[in-house]
């Protein structure tokens, strides 16, 4: 107990030490933060600041933006069904579903995000085009692949809501507030068709389970108690992620 208490006083005893030495040096602990708006003499200051302003607000509409533009809808639906149909509710884990789910739809739109990177944002930052230009730029790419994944049916219904009379004769002259709720509603029906094909299988199992235990009279036993793991060892033998991540990928 001496001891340990000597240990302690001597970690006080060197923190105090510390301490003492940076004050009397006179170096402050922590970093000084200053937050204030100066006059910019430069017009290249100005520029600047107006791309770190746009780059912050891209990146706090960022969340919305990956889910409403991109694969990640259909994407993180599908894997929840797959979850759900095994039975299994907190393995993976959402950390794990959504990572994965990030991870695809990193693969699947990087043709994409390569064309924004070269037609918009790489002129943008160079000079070479105004933020209207690179906006512009910018929704050609995400629209054409929204609008190729969307359902007809889906895209005239909201040009019909929104009063839409001209028939645009590519994806790239369909406003962006038409073709974006589109494209969702479009990747919600996808994805409940693929989770309903994802089901079929497991419910055979569970209708087979529980009319195996109810002619055998056990009936007080949870079914699925029996079912998970003849569901788990027939996911894991037909590689059901595998077949899971490839009807994903495909798929667009």
């Amino acid at each position: 107990m001496n001891k340990r208490r000597l240990v302690i006083g001597l970690l006080l005893g060197l923190i105090l030490i510390l301490f003492s030495s940076e004050v009397s040096l006179g170096q402050p602990i922590l970093p000084n933060i200053e937050i204030g708006w100066n006059n910019a003499d430069d017009p290249e200051q100005v520029a600047a600041s107006l791309r770190i302003l746009v780059l912050i607000t891209i990146l706090s509409l960022a969340p919305a933006i990956l889910i409403m533009t991109t694969a990640f809808t259909r994407i993180v639906v599908v894997l929840s069904f797959t979850r759900s149909a095994i039975g299994l509710q907190q393995s993976p884990s959402n950390q794990v579903m959504i990572g994965l789910a990030l991870f695809l739809t990193f693969y699947v739109m990087a043709p994409t995000w390569s064309e924004v990177r070269e037609n918009a944002l790489t002129p943008f930052f160079a000079g070479e085009i105004s933020i209207e230009a690179a906006v512009a730029a910018t929704e050609k790419p995400v629209k054409n692949f929204m609008g190729k994944h969307s359902r007809n049916e889906d895209l005239r219904l909201f040009m019909k809501i929104g009063e839409e009379t001209t028939r645009p004769a590519n994806y790239e002259e369909i406003p962006l507030h038409i073709v974006a709720p589109a494209f969702i509603i479009s990747e919600l029906k996808t994805a409940f068709m693929m989770g309903f094909i994802l089901y079929v299988p497991f419910l055979v199992v569970d209708m087979v389970v529980a009319s195996t235990l109810m002619s055998m009279g056990m009936m007080m036993l949870p079914p699925i108690m029996i079912s998970m793991p003849f569901k788990i060892l027939l996911f894991v033998m037909v590689d059901g992620w595998n077949l899971v991540v490839r009807s994903i990928i495909t798929g667009y």
